[in-house]
């Protein structure tokens, strides 16, 4: 299993969760109001009267055979739009009840 957390413009959210159902992975929290600014392009998203918008985040534990075309079909949405801002991370899930 592993966890994969995905950091995203608030604009993507219908689009991310319709991709997490076409890869059945069914369980995630949402996090509705994340604040931050990306390591490569992209505006910052602090929420403030300068820079207005806001991130969301996600994190889904899912199958290993799972992470690979999640993974891609986020990048590929990523590279559509890429001054919104989309990052997902991978962590290895050692346990888990």
């Amino acid at each position: 299993m592993k966890s994969v957390f995905i950091t995203f413009d608030q604009a993507y959210y219908d689009r991310i969760i319709t991709m997490l159902d076409h890869f059945n992975c069914r369980g995630f929290s949402y996090i509705e109001q994340v604040k931050g600014r990306g390591s490569k392009k992209g505006e910052p998203h602090y929420g403030s009267h300068a820079w207005p918008a806001m991130c969301s985040a996600i994190m889904s534990v899912v199958e290993d055979e799972k992470v690979d075309p999640l993974l891609e079909e986020l990048h590929k949405l990523d590279l559509a739009t890429e001054k919104l801002g989309l990052r997902a991370f991978v962590w290895n899930i050692e346990k888990s009840i």
